[in-house]
């Protein structure tokens, strides 16, 4: 997951939580040498990123790992070409490296690696 610099940790409110201890150790053995705490920002940016749609609304075809094919249940759009996708239709679930997966037009699939 790529190192997201938003604000300053001297610009940041202090926040309690409670986390299983293993879940601690998994998530610092994940993170290495940026810290735990860094991770579980950048986790909860993407989710809120996510939920709400406010990401750049695109992809790099270089960064999709992997796809899926799919069929689409609502509208959505592609996020590597911008194309719509209209309900019903073959698409893919592209496999990004945060672990999320996006709406991926079956052309899209051209200009992946």
């Amino acid at each position: 997951m790529p190192t997201i610099s938003r604000t300053s940790t001297t610009d940041m409110e202090v926040t309690s939580i409670r986390l299983e201890k293993d879940l601690k150790d998994s998530l610092k053995a994940i993170a290495g040498s940026r810290g735990y705490q860094a991770l579980i920002r950048e986790i909860l940016w993407a989710y809120v990123e996510q939920q709400s749609g406010s990401s750049s609304g695109t992809v790099s075809s270089q960064e999709i790992r992997a796809t899926i094919p799919a069929t689409a249940e609502r509208a959505e759009r592609c996020m590597i070409t911008g194309q719509a996708i209209a309900p019903g239709e073959t698409m893919l679930l592209g496999l990004t490296p945060q672990g999320a997966l996006v709406p991926l037009s079956t052309d899209a699939a051209e200009q992946l690696p």
